[in-house]
């Protein structure tokens, strides 16, 4: 995994734990010679990692809708920035160039990058691992939904396998960088030669 998108808030949230993992995330990315890419903001827990791989000689490629980038939003020191037209264009450019993705916390706007991201991995559209930091159990409610849809016949058993989860940054990582990818249904493979 050379390159890992990062879907993250652009705000801090409620706890300095937010903060600090961000941090740490950005410091790992950069020590291990990990490209960041995320969305190219400059706020929240999006600016903070972007900010600290920087600092520690980390590449970093942001991808930002145009319309965000008129907003003065944009951070400005990148490695790399594409400016696309759209929200789905942004989540297309930033899936084209990751080995990988890890979501921290954040809303809405996180929640959509990751569940789209997981829906193209249950359509067999790409076999990157996709990883939940569960940073002080931040995303416990998503984990047991997710076991809700398996319980109420809604989402197969291998895909939930889909998703990577751990609490720490050296958990995830070692987790992703074993994650192959679970066979497709077979209804997806009607067609394929």
């Amino acid at each position: 995994m050379k390159k890992v998108c990062v879907f993250c808030g652009s705000s801090m949230g409620n706890s300095p734990v937010f903060e600090l993992i961000a941090r740490d995330l950005g410091k790992k990315l950069a020590e291990t010679q990990r490209i960041l890419v995320y969305g190219g903001g400059s706020k929240g827990l999006m600016g903070v990692i972007a900010d600290e791989a920087l600092k520690y000689g980390g590449e970093v490629i942001g991808v930002i809708p145009e319309f965000m980038d008129k907003l003065e939003v944009a951070h400005g020191s990148l490695t790399e920035m594409h400016i696309v037209d759209s929200m789905h264009a942004r989540k297309q450019k930033m899936a084209d160039l990751s080995d990988g993705f890890i979501t921290l916390p954040g809303g809405m706007g996180t929640l959509d990058e990751t569940v789209e991201i997981l829906t193209w991995a249950q359509l067999g559209l790409h076999g990157k691992p996709v990883g939940l930091l569960n940073v002080d159990g931040y995303f416990d409610p998503l984990i047991q939904y997710m076991d809700h849809m398996v319980e109420a016949g809604f989402l197969r058993s291998q895909n939930r396998k889909l998703s990577v989860v751990d609490p720490t940054i050296d958990g995830l990582l070692l987790k992703m960088e074993a994650y192959t990818a679970p066979e497709l249904a077979a209804w997806l493979k009607r067609g394929q030669t």
